[in-house]
């Protein structure tokens, strides 16, 4: 595998996926957990990657790491500032640079390298820095350069040193997936072996290792990471999982009755509980995301308790976390963007013997593959993605039954007219968002003062990043047009245009 080292940069959960579409396994660790890391695993790791970092390494408090890294004989190959502090730490220097800083597309001619083989010597690439390498360490050579940075690449061949003050996992720099796939296939001799069905064989012996003949109890919400966790632990134990759906009210309009429908004849266990009630009393006066997710997190838990001492003899809660769950819920020092209800928002005290979590490791794309795989109806592996919250954190503010029913029918409407057109398949994701703002508007003769509706569509292929989807203005009008003409209280309809980032997809 890939150890990608986070320095704390926006763009290191890319490289991460990058190396993943090379159908070479990675793992993202932070800089203060990276040698503890590589020691344990030592004989499984065939190359490093050290990511961006928004710090100057010279910095009294900016992120470090022991020298002890580079005498492990690993390939390694830092980014940007991952470049700039192994120049440091190695003996170079690097300076501020305010004057030469560089900031998007910028042209680098290279020199003869492993890193750019089969590759022109002039090439496009996405720059974001201040400081920069203005002595190289012993034993390192220039291997590109631009206009206003003299060292953009470095390299040191005899200890497999590799550096690019660059961003090769962006999509702006032209033939970045090229240089990563020199380092990873070519300098680290990674076999491309990670696929879903080796994946999947992995995953079902590991799940049947761990569990014997234990119970497992499956937190089941019907969308694409539970459906395809229930699949895989099925053939893992069996009948001893229990699948276990909480309508806790934050669905979307009919989905409770279509997630029963999907799963009563699968086979499997399953049960639904009615939390609606339950849910909302614990939301009552909440307007804080964060607080919001902790809260259905840990009422989430305590239905599975109760469920399970009813069922007797559970030992295992199984959800599908996936790997941007981990990553947006912090991951060491990394800043914590949401807390995940099946990451960061489970209680101290979890009364079960072990959470198994099969799809922690794996991007969105990656599960939906793995569903295919293991046999799955499309319509379950290409669902919208919701989020464990439900529409907790689509409505903004307070949640009550009223203001629920509200986004319910808007968002209703929105998917209805997207799925109608040919620019369904281009997008990824899409939903309405209830704010907390009123506006003023005229019906017939009449002053209104009601809610604004947001609408958010997004196109990607990792839910890392994504872009904001072009929708045509025919369609936002028929749109807009049926929503406030079909559902009360609404008055006024605005289009989200941010992408991820600087925006995340979701609005909490």
């Amino acid at each position: 595998m890939i150890l990608v080292v986070d320095f704390g940069g926006q763009y290191n959960h890319l490289i991460a996926r990058r190396v993943r579409d090379l159908n070479v396994y990675c793992e993202v660790v932070p800089y203060n957990k990276a040698i503890d890391t590589i020691k344990e695993k030592r004989d499984e790791i065939g190359g490093i990657i050290f990511t961006g970092g928004p710090n100057s390494v010279y910095e009294e408090n900016s992120p470090q790491i022991d020298k002890e890294i580079f005498e492990f004989g690993i390939p390694i190959l830092g980014l940007c500032y991952g470049m700039q502090l192994m120049a440091h730490t190695l003996g170079g220097k690097v300076v501020a640079a305010p004057k030469e800083r560089e900031f998007g597309k910028t042209e680098i001619v290279t020199k003869n390298s492993k890193i750019f083989d089969e590759l022109d010597e002039n090439q496009k690439v996405w720059m974001s820095h201040v400081d920069r390498v203005e002595k190289l360490p012993a034993g390192f050579e220039i291997v590109a350069n631009s206009k206003n940075c003299p060292i953009a690449a470095m390299e040191n061949l005899d200890k497999n040193l590799y550096a690019l003050q660059f961003h090769p996992e962006v999509n702006h720099t032209e033939n970045g997936n090229k240089m990563l796939a020199n380092f990873v296939l070519n300098i680290c001799g990674e076999e491309p072996s990670w696929t879903m069905e080796n994946y999947a064989k992995v995953a079902i012996r590991q799940i049947k290792e761990k569990v014997g003949d234990g119970k497992v109890l499956l937190a089941l919400s019907g969308g694409v990471d539970s459906s395809v966790t229930a699949a895989l632990i099925s053939k893992a134990v069996g009948e001893n999982l229990t699948c276990i759906f909480v309508d806790h009210g934050l669905m979307r309009k009919n989905e409770g009755d279509e997630v029963e429908e999907a799963f009563k004849d699968s086979g499997m266990k399953f049960i639904r509980v009615d939390a609606e009630k339950r849910f909302l009393d614990r939301l009552a006066g909440v307007t804080d995301p964060e607080t919001k997710r902790k809260t259905i997190g840990e009422e989430f838990i305590r239905v599975f308790e109760e469920e399970g001492k009813k069922i007797k003899s559970v030992d295992y809660l199984a959800q599908g976390t996936i790997y941007p769950d981990v990553i947006e819920s912090g991951l060491g020092d990394s800043a914590v963007i949401k807390s995940h209800h099946n990451v960061g928002g489970l209680p101290d005290f979890v009364d079960f013997k072990d959470i198994i979590e099969p799809l922690r490791m794996l991007f969105k794309d990656e599960v939906r593959d793995l569903g295919r795989e293991l046999g799955l109806a499309d319509y379950l592996v290409d669902r919208q993605p919701f989020p464990g919250p439900g529409l907790a954190i689509r409505v903004m503010g307070e949640i009550t039954k009223e203001k629920l029913d509200i986004l319910r029918d808007a968002d209703k409407i929105f998917r209805e007219e997207l799925e109608k057109s040919e620019i369904a398949r281009e997008v990824n994701q899409y939903f309405a968002v209830l704010t907390n703002n009123r506006t003023v508007g005229v019906m017939g003769d009449f002053r209104t003062y009601d809610y604004t509706l947001a609408l958010r569509a997004v196109s990607t292929t990792d839910f890392m990043t994504a872009d904001f989807s072009r929708i045509p203005w025919d369609i936002l009008d028929k749109v807009s047009n049926r929503i406030v003409n079909e559902v009360d209280h609404i008055n006024r309809i605005v289009y989200d245009i941010t992408s991820k980032p600087p925006a995340t997809i979701e609005w909490e």
